[in-house]
């Protein structure tokens, strides 16, 4: 089966994931990690996007980010890679790919949907995992990260707004959610209503999965 082009909508926030090839840790020290964020400072100075959350986990990346132009996300992620991965294998003296093929990438529908999707990114998982939270909870703040307007209606003033966010943090994402999340964006699907994910498949590319098994065939006219 020909693989389906990626699902992009351009203006509308997307939840990336590029994971590591055979479970290769994406990073090894403080240092590695400078260097991975150095990279992605400088891509997202070139490229058309804005970057809301990031995770970098053991093993993969994670990211929420709004793109103004539909291959903005390819370009991005190129960008990353080709300063990044050249980095790391000249500093531990390997070769070849660091990614476990292209990134996966799901389009999100703003409101609440959003708010999911920012909070799974930025849950502490791990020891090691490096997210963007505390910059939504009062910590220092990244200059290059532009807050969602979902993140502005959670309060008037930054002290209600970083408060209310650190509540949702504390609350989690349900089990349930996380695993949604976890499908559509390794799936390429979109993550909304059902009334977004009909829209953001009327260009014909489908933005949820078909249901198993052969179409239905209709009758033929007598």
């Amino acid at each position: 089966m020909a693989r389906l082009p990626r699902l992009v909508l351009p203006g509308q926030p997307h939840l990336l994931v590029q994971r590591t090839l055979d479970r290769r840790p994406l990073f090894v020290d403080e240092e590695d990690r400078a260097s991975l964020t150095d990279a992605l400072r400088h891509a997202l100075e070139t490229e058309p996007a804005q970057l809301h959350a990031l995770a970098l986990r053991e093993r993969e990346l994670q990211f929420l980010v709004t793109p103004t132009e539909a291959d903005a996300l390819a370009r991005l992620m190129q960008a990353i890679g080709r300063r990044y991965v050249v980095a790391y294998n000249r500093r531990h003296g390997r070769r070849g790919p660091l990614w476990d093929g292209r990134f996966r990438a799901c389009p999100v529908e703003r409101g609440e949907h959003t708010l999911i999707a920012m909070a799974w990114v930025e849950q502490a998982l791990q020891a090691s995992d490096v997210t963007s939270a505390a910059h939504h909870s009062g910590g220092p703040r990244i200059p290059w990260i532009t807050d969602p307007p979902e993140f502005w209606s959670l309060g008037n003033t930054p002290f209600e707004r970083e408060g209310a966010w650190r509540e949702r943090l504390a609350q989690g994402v349900s089990d349930a959610a996380a695993t949604q999340l976890r499908a559509t964006v390794l799936g390429g699907w979109a993550f909304g209503s059902p009334t977004f994910i009909h829209h953001a498949g009327a260009g014909g590319r489908p933005a949820t999965p078909r249901r198993p098994g052969r179409p239905r065939r209709t009758a033929p006219p007598d």
